[in-house]
């Protein structure tokens, strides 16, 4: 090659050899870091008949490592754990081992553990049926008067969940009612509300309570 060739189309040739190290110190001469990042937890495929009636965790904590760049919040935003769930059919306990497959991480990040690095779920037939609500008061009636009739509009509620934990449930119960300064007829909307969280209402939580606070016999 003679001297000419060599020198022709020179500033192109710069231009590309100063962007390929500039792309090389981006790549290779960014370093590699470790850090730890909480992540939710997805359910895919999970049987429409089937709820997971187990406790088990909604973050899970990893540890990973990767390039600088790679490790920003940006980057890791959309970083969860995906447990596919299409291979249960029935009330079964599973253990679940969350491995780097099982996590969308960007590319050139590995996952170094897990905690927990396993999730034992249980599957359980959903159950629905109906609890009757009882009321809870937040204070009785004033001196002299007694409650001499109550009622409770609807007196019963429907929920769902895991069939053991509905089995277990033996009513909702209402948000407290203050009578303190109730005379005669009186009619409150609160909330019921159920112990186990993972019990649901299928519909509105919200019922009227009428009570008729009256003076004389039955009073304390």
């Amino acid at each position: 090659m003679t001297v000419k060739g060599v020198f022709a189309n020179l500033q192109w040739k710069l231009l590309a050899l100063l962007l390929a190290v500039v792309l090389w110190l981006a790549v290779v001469g960014e370093p590699e870091l470790v850090t730890s990042q909480s992540v939710p937890v997805f359910y895919k495929h999970l049987p429409r008949d089937l709820q997971i009636g187990s406790d088990v965790p909604d973050r899970v904590h990893l540890e990973i490592r990767g390039a600088a760049g790679k490790l920003s919040p940006q980057e890791l935003a959309a970083t969860a754990v995906m447990v596919d769930l299409a291979a249960v059919n029935g009330p079964v306990e599973r253990t679940v081992t969350i491995t780097g497959d099982s996590i969308n991480l960007p590319d050139g990040v590995k996952l170094l553990r897990a905690v927990p690095s396993q999730l034992r779920l249980r599957f359980e037939r959903t159950m629905t049926r109906e609890l009757p609500v009882q009321i809870r008061s937040a204070a009785a009636p004033p001196a002299g008067y007694h409650i001499a009739n109550q009622e409770i509009v609807p007196a019963k509620l429907k929920v769902t969940g895991p069939e053991s934990r509905v089995q277990l449930l033996e009513s909702a119960q209402t948000d407290p009612i203050d009578l303190g300064a109730t005379v005669g007829r009186a009619e409150f909307r609160v909330h019921a509300y159920i112990t186990d969280p993972q019990v649901r209402f299928e519909g509105s939580p919200i019922v009227t309570v009428k009570v008729n606070v009256t003076k004389g016999a039955g009073a304390r």
